[in-house]
């Protein structure tokens, strides 16, 4: 009976569910973008994530993958995707939730993430954009930190 207990306890963190929110691909100088090039574009990559609570064990994170290539100050495309999941997270202490939600959660979203955006931009006429894997522990300290130095700036303000 002990071992039904302890298994209960357990912590864990399942998928419920995973989305594409919002898809959008820019091609503004289609065709004479897709002509051959000296050089490649400058792509431009942004990531943002976000969590919002469903119910007590239920969350919805958000990961937003913003890819820009550029030609000078020409736009060769704009791929944006909103991509999200739906987890279930119980049995962990208050502490580990925020880095669950905003590093582990996101992770386990990026591969599916990652491999549209890589299609879109092949089925856009350009090679495959393979986005680089994502250090989301060191963008979830980051984060952290601003706001930790955006709240001290705020209290000497008030």
């Amino acid at each position: 009976m002990a071992d039904e207990n302890n298994q209960a306890a357990a912590p864990s963190l399942n998928i419920l569910a995973q989305y594409t929110k919002d898809l959008s691909f820019e091609n503004p100088g289609a065709p004479r973008s897709l002509q051959a090039r000296d050089k490649a574009p400058a792509i431009n990559i942004n990531v943002n994530v976000n969590a919002n609570p469903l119910s007590e064990v239920d969350f919805d994170v958000i990961l937003t993958l913003e890819a820009t290539a550029k030609d000078g100050d020409a736009i060769v495309f704009a791929a944006e995707l909103v991509y999200g999941g739906v987890f279930r997270i119980s049995g962990f202490p208050q502490e580990h939730m925020l880095p669950l939600l905003f590093i582990e959660c996101p992770r386990l979203l990026f591969p599916f993430a990652r491999q549209i955006i890589a299609d879109v931009t092949r089925n856009g006429g350009f090679p495959p954009l393979m986005i680089d894997p994502i250090d989301f522990a060191q963008m979830f300290t980051q984060r952290m930190a601003e706001e930790q130095a955006r709240s001290q700036v705020n209290a000497l303000n008030s």
